[in-house]
């Protein structure tokens, strides 16, 4: 039935979002974030640089694990 799959893709996209929010609103004061080996700070001249490698990396992985658990619980 479409509507059921429009409902998991809403499901999914209200919780994708909610994620990003949370992320927006407490981003400063996650005390690891952009502190992680292979997070790196370039200062050139009177301006800097923030590569977050290593955040990167970590976010991803969190997201992976996150959205195969709801893939999961959605297919059941």
């Amino acid at each position: 039935m479409p509507s059921v799959e429009f409902g998991k893709l809403l499901i999914f996209a209200a919780v994708v979002l909610a994620i990003v929010g949370f992320l927006l609103v407490t981003g400063t004061r996650i005390p690891f974030f952009g502190r992680l080996p292979g997070d790196f700070n370039l200062h050139i001249g009177g301006g800097s640089i923030t590569l977050l490698i290593g955040t990167s990396i970590f976010v991803s992985i969190l997201l992976t694990v996150a959205l195969n658990l709801l893939f999961r619980i959605l297919n059941r």
